[in-house]
């Protein structure tokens, strides 16, 4: 109980020192699946020739429903990474108490591995084995390569399902606008120039997360967009032929 107490008071230190940037990759990801969707939706509805208010049902039921269930799957699969660790850890604890030489040997190999021999490799082995939850820590990275996800799962889902809504939004604004006040006529054409501004955005911010050159960045994202809108105005093109 001690330890899932200080895990968790770490996890709201860590939340409170980060901020709302350290969730900046699924705000990332979430937004550019978001816009790359919803512009799918919209592509494909210019390409069957459907009516603005036919686009805007669209829009709305892709952007609640994928959008809640990409952050549900951003949610579990960050759970069940924080589950996953907690079940190794408390493992590694029962082996300690129960294999303890076997465990002992395990860091002897370990730091041996590293270059460690003799007088000092035994130091080493001693100064780690003497606490238990030190002991822990290593094998854990050391030996399974764990370390704990510091991000809420709940705050992971809701920072996909918030950037996929709002980006996936701006291919539906110029729709929106329609019914409020006079717009051009070209409003496909205006939603994808929109949606082109988004896309450059959201690209910006992932060659933060990826650290890759803001160029290539932006290029790949705006490339799966037009892909994926590209695809989608086809099928959408041949179907209104062949159904409507």
């Amino acid at each position: 109980m001690e330890e899932s107490n200080s895990l968790h008071h770490d996890q709201e230190q860590n939340v409170s020192a980060g901020g709302l940037s350290r969730y900046l990759p699924e705000f990332v990801y979430g937004g550019i699946d978001g816009s790359v969707t919803t512009f799918a939706v919209v592509a494909g509805a210019a390409g069957a020739g459907l009516e603005p208010r036919i686009v805007l049902i669209l829009g709305f039921a892709n952007l609640f429903a994928d959008g809640f269930s990409m952050s549900v799957g951003a949610f579990l699969s960050a759970k069940s990474s924080l589950a996953m660790y907690h079940k190794h850890r408390r493992r590694e604890y029962w082996e300690i108490d129960h294999l303890r030489d076997a465990e002992v040997e395990e860091i002897r190999q370990i730091y041996r591995n590293k270059g460690f021999e003799g007088e000092l490799l035994e130091q080493v082995v001693a100064r780690i084995t003497e606490d238990k939850d030190r002991w822990v820590d290593v094998m854990m990275k050391e030996e399974l390569e764990m370390i704990p996800e510091s991000k809420s799962p709940g705050m992971i889902g809701l920072a996909t399902f918030i950037s996929f809504f709002l980006v996936g939004l701006l291919p539906l604004i110029i729709f929106i606008l329609s019914y409020f006040m006079p717009v051009p006529q070209q409003k496909y054409l205006i939603s994808a120039g929109i949606t082109l501004l988004g896309f450059i955005g959201i690209g910006y911010m992932k060659s933060h997360v990826t650290e890759t050159s803001v160029s290539r960045a932006i290029g790949e994202t705006v490339l799966l967009g037009a892909i994926a809108a590209a695809l989608a105005y086809l099928v959408g093109d041949l179907l209104e032929k062949i159904i409507l």
